[in-house]
């Protein structure tokens, strides 16, 4: 095995060679196989190899050693097929469950639930699992959140330095707890929010693009915007249940009448057939932006969408300082720059196809508009217009999380 001439390690042929010829072999050979091929991999091979083969990083450092020694002792015992140390999990059936009761209460983001990263370290998950019983150690517990789906990168990213804020925890607590019991009785939650703007025109996209050789997209040098059309704002209601997307791409101001029009939007063509007895609907929302917490006209708009449609519409908003962990951002937003990268965004029509475009493998489904209205900036709403919102405000920070009525009229 050798690295390419660019220093990149095929591990995929790795991975083949192994499965072709690893059931031939003992255990002490496939380990020295490992090895050999760490070797000749060179820099960053034992990685590499371990990635490939499953095999952890000791065994293959193992057999790099044992290659460079005579085999002049060919009766080495060698175990049987299943024998060894039995897994921790198996050993003791109630480790993984109670790992697991120890994480959820904690849930505060994952892909595949409603909301679910662990906030505590493997060193404190470790410590309470002994004193519950359970032997585990920091590595242990490290390797158990792997396998059952958790991302040690989104460990390190829930530690934002002192300006986090001190009940960040408990509102993603009271988010999961919602969204969890609003998705349990059948009614609708959406993540929504706005991507960045782009600039419409013959501009660079970032990324590559597959295109015949040597013929790449001419675009401008400079992304000056009076070289273009305008700028584009993409505003996106996700279907945490359905998977669905809804993006209105507008054309003038990011403002809260837009970011209510494209939920409107959202419920006259996705959500009213999706949820024909709905009685109510939850928002989660970042705290900053055209659909801030401290927004008078985003509410005022939602108390009108309200009346309207005769929902209940419940807002929570994530605390400051944490909209990467809005569910739109990885499910929605993070696949329409896939999906456009390379490509230069000359026109509204281009934008509107590329993200009507976005697949994913899960399923996702992505409807989008154009919305060409005029949104005003700077519009007021006074102190007598927010007294007639029939608003109630949660105990539990009631400016993050609260519930818009529809009028009684209505």
């Amino acid at each position: 095995m050798r690295a390419d001439l660019d220093g990149v390690i095929d591990e995929e042929a790795i991975r083949r060679r192994f499965e072709l010829a690893g059931p031939a072999l003992d255990e002490r050979a496939r380990r020295r196989f490992a090895g050999a091929e760490a070797i000749a991999a060179g820099r960053g091979g034992v990685a590499s190899v371990s990635r490939a083969t499953g095999m952890c990083r000791d065994a293959v450092l193992r057999g790099a050693r044992e290659c460079g020694t005579p085999d002049e002792v060919p009766h080495v015992r060698v175990r049987r097929p299943g024998a060894g140390r039995k897994r921790a999990t198996e050993k003791d059936c109630g480790l993984l469950p109670t790992l697991e009761a120890l994480v959820e209460p904690s849930a505060r983001g994952d892909p595949e639930s409603p909301l679910r990263w662990t906030v505590k370290s493997t060193r404190t998950l470790s410590a309470e699992l002994k004193a519950q019983g359970h032997e585990a150690s920091n590595r242990m517990v490290w390797a158990l959140l792997h396998e059952n789906g958790y991302s040690l990168q989104a460990n390190r990213k829930t530690n934002e330095g002192i300006a986090e804020h001190p009940d960040r925890n408990a509102q993603f607590e009271h988010i999961n707890g919602e969204v969890t019991q609003r998705l349990a009785a059948g009614e609708p939650v959406i993540s929504v929010d706005t991507k960045k703007k782009e600039l419409v025109g013959d501009f660079k996209n970032a990324g590559q693009a597959w295109l015949p050789e040597g013929k790449p997209e001419k675009v401008l040098v400079h992304d000056f915007p009076d070289r273009g059309v305008g700028k584009a704002a993409p505003y996106g209601v996700y279907d945490l249940a359905m998977n669905d997307a809804w993006v209105s791409v507008g054309v003038s101001a990011d403002t809260a009448q837009f970011s209510v029009a494209s939920i409107r939007h959202w419920w006259e063509e996705l959500g009213r057939s999706a949820y024909p007895q709905a009685r109510s609907l939850l928002i989660t929302a970042d705290c900053g932006g055209s659909n801030g917490a401290r927004v008078r006209l985003w509410k005022w708009e939602l108390q009108q969408l309200a009346s309207d449609t005769g929902l209940s519409i419940t807002v929570n908003h994530f605390p400051p300082g944490t909209s990467k962990w809005n569910k739109i951002e990885h499910r929605l937003f993070s696949f329409i720059t896939k999906n456009w990268r390379g490509q230069p965004l000359v026109s509204y029509a281009v934008i509107v196809s590329l993200i009507a475009a976005t697949k994913t493998s899960t399923g996702l489904n992505v409807r989008c508009a154009l919305d060409p209205n005029q949104y005003e900036k700077g519009l007021r709403v006074s102190n007598s217009q927010m007294k007639t919102l029939r608003i109630a405000r949660d105990v539990f920070h009631g400016e993050w999380n609260y519930t818009l009525h529809p009028n009684v009229a209505n």
